[in-house]
């Protein structure tokens, strides 16, 4: 009773093994796991010699190109010892109607997904050999149709797999139209900042590492230009991240694209400076300006140093004058030491600088009139 129970017991086994799970013997599933296993091991052995190889072949040409293509797609050709892997993995089990269907459809897909992923990575090597282009698109350009193509790829990928498991990209899309028309209606600051971003772009009106300044938004270094909005780096290295539509509307000072740096200023005198003082004062200081090679010259830029006017307090004194520098330290080590020339220039010549006065004249009043006593002001009081 015992043996024929364990003989009973052993045939349950038997077909336990062989039927495993749906129709597949347990056997066979082991095998497979094995093999994929056995693949990933095989995937470092592959990464660690055969790539080191193709790297080191490379490596002995002239450009650096296929370099960088190597190096981009590492990550796809290590997964390739795991597509073979799961591929016999697949052919090892005794698969029939929709698992050998399934199957099938999985090494289809892991090809697919395998190339397409490769294409992707290469898009950003291939990309430096758009150096060239930019005479004609912008660098912000550039940068958007990688990252367009970058989209087509894994657009063309999705669908690639969605079309082998038998799912219609095309009706999917055509289904999808009227949800966009919805999402457009309520996604026109999204639009309308994209198509910002390409005015700016196509207008050049400034390229990531330009100093601008939007008046009452910000000021500060573009870092990048997206398709929503454009990243600025203020000069506290706090980021501002600001929609491109703002950035197109307004106008932009791009402070990058000076050729010069301009001083303009008013120079206050007093008004008991004379006229010989006047002249040689403005004679001293336009000769340190037009002598100086720190200073830009007529008729490259206009240099003017004129008395320009009668003020409240002050005889005014015009510079108009354009540094080579534009750089903004540099510009101020020069704009302090015209202002200390200045300086020196009027204290040499007897004269001083203006500040903002009043003086009040008081008229003699009839004997016993008390609206206004002269005693309220004695040290301003002037009787005519």
């Amino acid at each position: 009773m015992e043996f024929n129970s364990f003989q009973e017991f052993w045939q349950l086994v038997q077909n336990v093994w062989q039927n495993g799970v749906y129709g597949v013997e347990v056997g066979q599933i082991l095998a497979a796991l094995l093999l994929i296993f056995f693949s990933i091991l095989i995937r470092h052995v592959f990464s660690r010699f055969v790539i080191a190889r193709l790297k080191t072949i490379v490596g002995k040409t002239k450009n650096t190109i296929d370099d960088e293509v190597i190096e981009a797609i590492e990550g796809p050709l290590s997964f390739i010892p795991i597509v073979i892997g799961i591929f016999f993995a697949t052919e090892l089990l005794t698969l029939e109607g929709n698992l050998a269907i399934g199957a099938e459809n999985l090494n289809r897909s892991l090809i697919s997904f395998t190339i397409f992923w490769a294409f992707y990575r290469t898009i950003g090597p291939i990309s430096l050999t758009f150096g060239r282009l930019k005479d004609v698109f912008s660098t912000s350009m550039i940068k958007w149709l990688i990252k367009g193509m970058h989209g087509l790829f894994i657009f063309l990928g999705a669908a690639s797999i969605l079309e082998i498991w038998g799912i219609q990209v095309a009706p999917l899309i055509a289904g999808l139209g009227l949800f966009g028309v919805a999402v457009a209606l309520g996604a026109q600051d999204l639009f309308k900042n994209l198509i910002s971003g390409l005015f700016i772009i196509g207008e050049r009106r400034f390229h990531p590492g330009d100093w601008i300044k939007i008046d009452g938004i910000v000021e500060g270094t573009v870092k990048d230009i997206g398709f929503r909005t454009t990243t600025v780096i203020r000069f506290d290295k706090a980021p501002v991240y600001v929609p491109n539509a703002k950035l197109s509307d307004n106008a932009a000072i791009n402070f990058s694209r000076m050729s010069h740096r301009r001083i303009f200023w008013k120079i206050g005198l007093l008004y008991d400076t004379t006229i010989d003082q006047l002249k040689k004062i403005r004679a001293e200081i336009e000769d340190y300006v037009m002598n100086n090679n720190e200073f830009a010259h007529p008729p490259e830029v206009a240099t003017f140093v004129r008395i320009d006017s009668f003020n409240d307090s002050s005889i005014d004194l015009m510079l108009y004058c354009f540094t080579k520098t534009t750089d903004w330290g540099e510009w101020l080590e020069i704009k302090e030491q015209l202002a200390l020339t200045i300086k020196d220039i009027v204290a040499k010549n007897g004269s001083s600088f203006a500040y903002p006065s009043q003086s009040i004249y008081i008229e003699n009043f009839p004997e016993g009139d008390k609206a206004i006593s002269p005693e309220i002001f004695p040290q301003e009081t002037k009787n005519d």
